[in-house]
């Protein structure tokens, strides 16, 4: 939730913001798996072994290993009213460091100050990942080479910094709604167990135009919820009330970043074991005599309500008519010739089967809809499946629920098959969607969205991705026009993630994007960064329709993508966004005058 404020004076004393308002339990990271070189080495040697501290770019990952570099004497960081801005400051020492605090003032402008709690500085942590290869994306086997990467973004309040090792601290400022535009000073200091400090200068450069809430964004995030893990890493029964508030600070933080999509499960683990943890039913089958089903929806009813309780409530997409492996449904068999047990069955779509479990069921599914008010948002939602599957998926839907949408992640151009679809996503390559048919769907009232999972190299967010990637992605959005983005997955956690990020054959990183405790990461960070971006670029569309040739050279830089690999990681990214932003700033603050 965006911040407002009361105009302070400036004779108010400053305060500081620390790195967290509480303190976590912490954890021992990996060693390095990466030998130094004997030039890295050396490198240590000529450190002053006082506290070091200075700006970083918060487009780069910082090895914990070696001497930090690039580096800046200052930061300047420019935003709208209402948007989140971030900043990377680097920690290194070659002595070692005990109790490391980092705390923000407050921002003082020419008349009025901003409070420091609208900022926040978060210890950088590193996790394992794997080296960047082409070998390391969908099927990724045993034996790449490891790395330690930053990621993470703790929320304690204290650390201590090994010799011989840097630590970056990511820097957000959560510029309020009603701030007025202008220059604004911080200080961010760094001290150490009270024998010393260093103060760096952090300007923020406000600028008068207001970007909306994230519940009012029209950007369509839809990154995959995964509630099992949840209650796995919190020790909690799974559906209890102590679950439901372990997942609140979780999916608040998603939430506040723009989601739009409740992720639902209709049976057992749709995906078939693809994650650590199963995905367990949010609706329960019985079968009767006489084919006779009874369907319990308490849980599914739960979590929809919990979740639109938090803002996200533009859509329900339920997985999945069409499950990953055997197409292996689950029920509880009450029939009195049948033992009362737990059976399975597997329905092929285009056989008997296949209709026999779906029809009475999507029936009964959309009357509870009905009955909800929700039928006019939920979609019958499949990922990736073959078009012969989803034709007999399409017409049980068509001939026992038409009023239920449809919903696909599709890597076959399935879509264009149908002219039921509500909800749209497409594998990230240029021409996967035409302009033209992203404006007849958007005309429709119908979304259309591209993904990138494990089988995209460049750009992506795994934890070996650089952290200006997943900015590229929201600006991959507004370029191509499509309403937003598709991702597996928010939270499907490894046995540990905080330690080692690599799970089974899926590029490290590839199946979360945020951390147990509800803690964020640099991916995550950037992620928002992307969509506020493409945010702002529609609100400028809209809000200045007249104003073409003040809009030209941002209009210009983001038809420059179009002419680009924009899946070469060797084409200078950093300094095509850098533009970027300063073109959408500067147009933006001149639109305000």
């Amino acid at each position: 939730m965006k911040k407002s404020f009361l105009p302070l004076l400036l004779f108010v004393t400053a305060t500081f913001a620390g790195c967290s308002d509480t303190q976590t339990t912490t954890f021992t990271e990996a060693a390095d798996p990466t030998p130094l070189t004997a030039q890295q080495a050396a490198a240590w040697g000529e450190v002053d072994s006082r506290l070091n501290v200075q700006w970083g770019s918060a487009d780069l990952v910082y090895s914990r290993s070696t001497v930090p570099q690039p580096l800046f004497e200052s930061s300047l960081v420019r935003g709208w009213q209402g948007e989140k801005v971030s900043a990377q400051l680097l920690i290194w020492t070659a002595a070692g460091l005990s109790d490391v605090e980092c705390k923000i003032s407050d921002f003082k402008g020419q008349d009025i100050t901003l409070p420091s709690s609208i900022a926040q500085a978060r210890f950088v942590r590193y996790t394992i990942g794997d080296k960047r290869d082409k070998s390391c994306l969908c099927g990724r086997t045993n034996g790449h080479q490891p790395i330690l990467q930053a990621d993470m973004l703790d929320n304690i309040t204290s650390i201590n910094i090994d010799k011989n090792t840097t630590r970056p601290v990511w820097i957000t400022v959560d510029i309020p709604q009603d701030a007025p535009a202008g220059l604004y000073r911080a200080k961010v200091k760094v001290s150490h167990g009270g024998l010393g400090s260093v103060t760096l200068p952090l300007e923020v450069e406000v600028i008068g135009q207001q970007l909306a809430e994230p519940a009012q964004w029209s950007y369509h995030l839809d990154l995959w919820q995964h509630p099992s893990a949840v209650a796995r890493v919190e020790g909690v029964e799974m559906w209890s009330d102590a679950h439901f508030e372990a997942m609140r600070p979780v999916m608040t933080m998603l939430a506040d970043a723009g989601q739009k999509v409740i992720t639902a499960t209709l049976n057992r683990d749709p995906w078939r074991y693809q994650c650590f943890d199963d995905y367990e039913p949010m609706i329960y089958w019985t079968r009767y005599d006489n084919d006779v089903w009874e369907y319990d929806y308490t849980r599914f009813d739960k979590w929809v309500e919990f979740m639109m309780s938090l803002g996200i409530d533009k859509q329900i997409n339920c997985y999945s008519m069409l499950p990953w492996g055997d197409c292996i449904l689950d029920y509880h068999d009450k029939r009195t010739d049948k033992s009362e047990r737990n059976r399975t069955v597997s329905a092929v779509p285009g056989s008997a089967e296949f209709e026999k479990m779906w029809a009475p069921f999507l029936v009964d599914f959309a009357e509870h809809l009905r009955q909800k008010g929700w039928l006019h948002i939920t979609n019958m939602a499949i990922d990736e499946r073959a078009p012969e599957d989803m034709d007999e998926a399409a017409r049980l839907i068509k001939k026992y629920a038409p009023e239920l949408g449809f919903a696909i992640a599709d890597n076959h151009n399935s879509y264009k098959r149908y002219t039921n679809m509500r909800d749209v996503c497409v594998g990230q390559k240029q021409g996967a969607m035409t302009a033209e048919e992203i404006a007849m769907r958007r005309a429709n009232g119908d979304v259309s969205t591209y993904y990138v999972c494990c089988s995209t190299l460049f750009p992506n967010v795994f934890t070996n991705s650089q952290p200006f990637e997943a900015e590229l992605l929201g600006v991959y959005a507004v370029a191509y026009d499509y309403d937003g983005m598709l991702r597996w997955a928010y939270n499907s956690w490894n046995a540990n993630p905080v330690y080692d990020s690599r799970f089974r054959y899926w590029a490290s990183g590839d199946t979360f994007i945020v951390y147990p405790g509800a803690r964020s990461s640099v991916r995550f960070e950037r992620l928002i960064d992307g969509i506020e971006l493409s945010e702002k670029v529609r609100t400028l569309r809209a809000k200045y329709p007249q104003s073409k040739e003040a809009l030209q050279p941002l209009e210009e830089q983001l038809a420059l993508l179009k002419t680009l690999d924009i899946n070469n990681p060797d084409y200078d990214w950093v300094s095509y966004l850098a533009e970027l932003n300063n073109r959408l700033n500067d147009v933006s603050a001149k639109l305000a005058e």
